[in-house]
């Protein structure tokens, strides 16, 4: 007689590879999408940082009132005021309105850094790690001497060096960001470098541009994108901090570092009203973290 597994068996010893096959169809992007969508609080911050950025990008339709309209008869009105949401700060303007279209200027001058940090420190992290020592030794000590310096000093050093000015902050904090991406990226090269995908792309006679472009980006680029999103929020808080001091954004305009420091004289006055620019700082840089860490999970290669 002929024993046949009953189906329990099957289920049991074969369910194990018919799932990772299904995974490995999926794609990694895929699988790492569905890690993102898994993660309740990073869609609802990723929802939420969506609305805000929309918000403040039709800053023209979405704001009540001119952000640079003076009302001295309503000057340093509370909250919830008619008319006024947010109230109004020391020279009548409305801070909701200023709020939204600060928040352009304080996107910018966070994101713009990063973004211009990925691609500079990126290229350098590939080249140190993808040629010889040579390169690697002048590529990375070069990236360890701005590493000497504290971060919050070295930006403040070349904002006031460059004078103030949006642009002047995005240099500044480009020049921050730069050794930590390159550093990154130059890990992740090394690593790379070591595979036999690698080293049958060098025997193939492949030039080094095809090399990198084709085979080395696709593997590495995980790593600094990864990096890159981590740190936007503490960027921002970093980059409010320099247009707090003047260095970024000139008043009148609108911007949520700025408005903390034309604030702060009304302190005493309207404790409420003064305090409010700083409530967009933390609660941007917060959404941003929550995304930004689980992009990070999402584009980890050790996971995908």
């Amino acid at each position: 007689m002929i024993s046949v597994p009953s189906t329990p068996e099957l289920g049991e010893s074969g369910a194990a590879p018919i799932e990772q096959a299904r995974l490995r169809d999926t794609g990694p992007w895929r699988m790492a999408l569905a890690r993102l969508l898994g993660d309740p609080p990073a869609v609802v911050a990723l929802v939420l940082l969506t609305l805000l950025v929309l918000v403040c990008l039709a800053a023209p339709i979405t704001a009540p009132h001119d952000p640079l309209a003076i009302d001295p008869v309503n000057r340093l009105e509370p909250p919830l005021s008619p008319g006024h949401l947010l109230g109004t700060d020391g020279e009548g303007r409305d801070i909701l309105s200023r709020l939204i279209w600060g928040g352009r200027a304080s996107l910018v001058t966070a994101v713009a850094p990063v973004l211009v940090g990925l691609v500079i420190g990126g290229l350098l992290g590939v080249l140190a790690g993808f040629y010889g020592w040579v390169t690697r030794m002048v590529i990375m000590r070069a990236m360890d001497v701005l590493f000497a310096f504290p971060a919050v000093l070295l930006a403040i050093a070349i904002a006031v060096t460059l004078g103030p000015g949006t642009r002047n902050v995005i240099i500044a904090l480009t020049v921050v960001l730069v050794p930590s991406v390159a550093r990154v990226t130059e890990s992740a090269t090394v690593t790379a470098c070591s595979q036999e995908y690698m080293e049958a792309a060098r025997a193939s006679g492949a030039s080094d541009a095809s090399i990198i472009l084709v085979q080395l980006l696709r593997n590495v680029a995980s790593a600094p994108l990864a990096y890159s999103f981590s740190i936007i929020g503490p960027v921002i808080v970093f980059a409010a901090g320099l247009n707090y001091l003047g260095l970024g954004v000139q008043p009148p305009q609108p911007e949520w570092g700025s408005m903390l420091f034309s604030l702060q004289s009304s302190l005493l006055v309207a404790p409420i009203t003064s305090i409010t620019p700083g409530i967009p700082i933390a609660l941007t840089a917060l959404l941003f973290d929550l995304v930004g860490n689980a992009v990070r999970d999402m584009l980890d290669p050790r996971l995908v």
